[in-house]
């Protein structure tokens, strides 16, 4: 799934990198559900007009607990959106969407063949 991320020195890219940030932080302090603080917000893209916001998330536990957080973190964006609009100095705060961030589960399928491969190869050589 490729993303299309901002120019890395754009304004999209620095809003992007602060409300990464700061939400990553607002998760850690102002939710109480043990799942969702233990989700990771990996990117943030912010879209050139810095009207919307688009936070990939994932979970050490895997696919079906990054979706949970998901939802649930898209639950509470109101709420969200109101605790970044004091920490952010920005006029308008985007408007929030998480999303599941696949590239990290599929990162460990592709490191997981790469070892079993590497097995196998040496398996064969010592055959």
């Amino acid at each position: 799934m490729r993303r299309h991320a901002p120019k890395s020195g754009s304004r999209a890219a620095r809003v992007g990198a602060l409300v990464l940030r700061e939400a990553a932080q607002w998760v850690l302090t102002e939710i109480d559900e043990g799942q969702v603080r233990l989700a990771a917000l990996t990117e943030a893209n912010v879209s050139p007009d810095l009207k919307q916001a688009r936070i990939y998330v994932t979970h050490y536990q895997g696919e079906a607990a990054a979706r949970a957080a998901v939802v649930q973190l898209n639950a509470v964006v109101p709420r969200m959106r109101r605790g970044l609009a004091s920490r952010l100095r920005l006029r308008v705060v985007p408007n929030l969407v998480f999303a599941y961030d696949p590239s990290v589960d599929q990162g460990a399928r592709i490191d997981a063949l790469l070892d079993r491969a590497r097995r196998e190869r040496s398996e064969e050589g010592d055959g």
